[in-house]
């Protein structure tokens, strides 16, 4: 056992105390092994069910510490996804393949269980802001590390995740990375430090370099279809254009012949296998629904089902490589109505929370995340048409910073903008007070920044 191992191990189990005083603090490791998965990189650890611990651990916070029995607010994004919830155990019962089913089914119920318990505890702008960025980086870790790679190798290789995670294929590293790059803009507008937001830039320019080295077609036109609305979205529209025109001609045109091509094929689909394969798997996915209206239940794309419901094209295996027809073959028309609802409800959400934060400064940090999160949701709902992650927690987890957001909105309204005391030359950040690393800061450097970190932590941590 090597000394990160060593690290890892102490982190996950060190942090046990923490949760045990501040359940929140589970939620945030619960996520940070959920997405990151620290462990699958390991050669001796990639085995271990650290987040059940942790989990479990979590449990017995919140039934110990009385002050954190919180309610899950009744909204219509929580109803719904309780709907979903049931209607999936329904399924399950009418499943093709009971056993691999009700295996599916318990691993989506973890994701969803949390979710509500991450929604639960998701009541102020802290602990909003800590999941968006334990989220962010989780998955950011491989698009900085991706993207070097891909620029190290010229664009040669594909940059795959972590095997046994949800995103251990390209195709699902593109389409995290593309809803990642918008919590990373979010994450450097709000950081009172120049030198973390030009590491930031850094960071978001290698995540592009590491979707672009995953060689997916869908996230690529996810990632384009999110430039547009990122542009819409963002306060700094002008900083935003400069960086896509000064970052989209060099990494196209970096890219290897072999990359071209394969993104060629995006508008000649009908000659290529993989495109056709996805459009076959789509067609029996609604030939199925249309058929069961509990679907197949989960892991129903396999050969003998494709025999039943599409027996011109033989035995087949393909995935459905579509949250949208994934949903409809597994879940039937009931399913995916109620999962677009749930993502139709989240949007509008968003929407409510910029409307009604438009002219409160207090409440400015929640104003620019709904809007990130919007434009990261466009880029699931975008990239997703073409990669199977319908139960992705990262989506999930998104799910439940929205309504904690709304939750939280809506209690500050009900107060007056409260009066900003700031010292001069020091303004306020949603991270806290004090110019950071600017002009005539005695913390300026990056001893000073760490220095300024540690204190805003410290400060960070007694306030969760």
């Amino acid at each position: 056992m090597g000394l990160r191992d060593i690290l890892l191990i102490g982190t996950i189990y060190g942090s046990i105390p923490f949760i045990l005083r501040k359940p929140f603090i589970g939620v945030l490791v619960w996520y940070w092994l959920s997405l990151m998965n620290p462990h699958r990189i390991s050669w001796t650890l990639e085995n271990q069910r650290f987040a059940q611990v942790i989990a479990v651990v979590l449990l017995v916070a919140m039934v110990i510490r009385k002050d954190e029995r919180k309610a899950v607010p009744v909204t219509s994004i929580t109803v719904t996804l309780a709907i979903f919830w049931g209607w999936m155990l329904i399924t399950t019962f009418f499943a093709f393949y009971p056993e691999l089913a009700w295996g599916q089914f318990e691993k989506v119920s973890k994701i969803l269980f949390t979710t509500y318990v991450a929604i639960a505890l998701l009541n102020t702008k802290e602990r909003i802001i800590s999941l968006t960025v334990i989220s962010a980086l989780s998955i950011g870790f491989y698009g900085f590390k991706g993207g070097l790679f891909t620029i190290i190798t010229g664009g040669t290789y594909r940059v795959w995740g972590p095997a046994g995670s949800f995103i251990a294929g390209n195709n699902e590293t593109g389409l995290a990375l593309v809803m990642t790059l918008p919590l990373l803009f979010y994450i450097r507008q709000i950081v009172p430090a120049r030198l973390i937001k030009h590491l930031l830039i850094v960071g978001m320019v290698l995540c592009v370099f590491g979707v672009l080295g995953t060689q997916s077609r869908g996230a690529a036109l996810g990632i384009a279809a999110m430039a547009a609305f990122l542009a819409l979205k963002s306060d700094q529209k002008m900083l935003y254009i400069a960086l896509v025109i000064a970052v989209a001609p060099v990494a196209y045109a970096f890219m290897p012949e072999s990359w071209h091509e394969r993104m060629a094929t995006i508008s000649d689909y009908q000659n290529d296998a993989s495109a056709m394969g996805r459009i076959t798997a789509w067609t029996m996915a609604t030939h199925l629904a249309l058929d069961r209206v509990v679907g197949g239940g989960f892991e129903t794309f396999r050969p003998a089902v494709y025999l039943i419901y599409l027996p011109e094209v033989g035995a087949r295996g393909t995935d459905a490589h579509s949250i949208y027809f994934e949903l409809l073959g597994e879940q039937g028309f009931i399913g995916l109505l109620l999962f677009l609802l749930i993502g139709i409800f989240a949007f509008k959400r968003c929407s409510n929370v910029i409307r009604l934060t438009r002219r409160r400064d207090d409440l400015r940090w929640a104003n620019l995340l709904a809007r990130m999160i919007q434009v990261s949701f466009v880029g699931y709902a975008v990239s997703g048409a073409f990669l199977g992650l319908s139960y992705f927690d990262y989506y999930y987890a998104l799910i439940a910073l929205v309504v904690g957001m709304q939750v939280v909105v809506n209690e500050a309204l009900k107060h007056p903008e409260p009066a900003e005391v700031v010292t001069a030359g020091a303004p306020t950040g949603p991270l806290g007070p004090g110019r950071y690393d600017g002009p005539g800061d005695p913390h300026r450097g990056l001893a000073g920044a760490i220095r300024r970190l540690v204190a805003v932590g410290k400060d960070w941590y007694g306030r969760l």
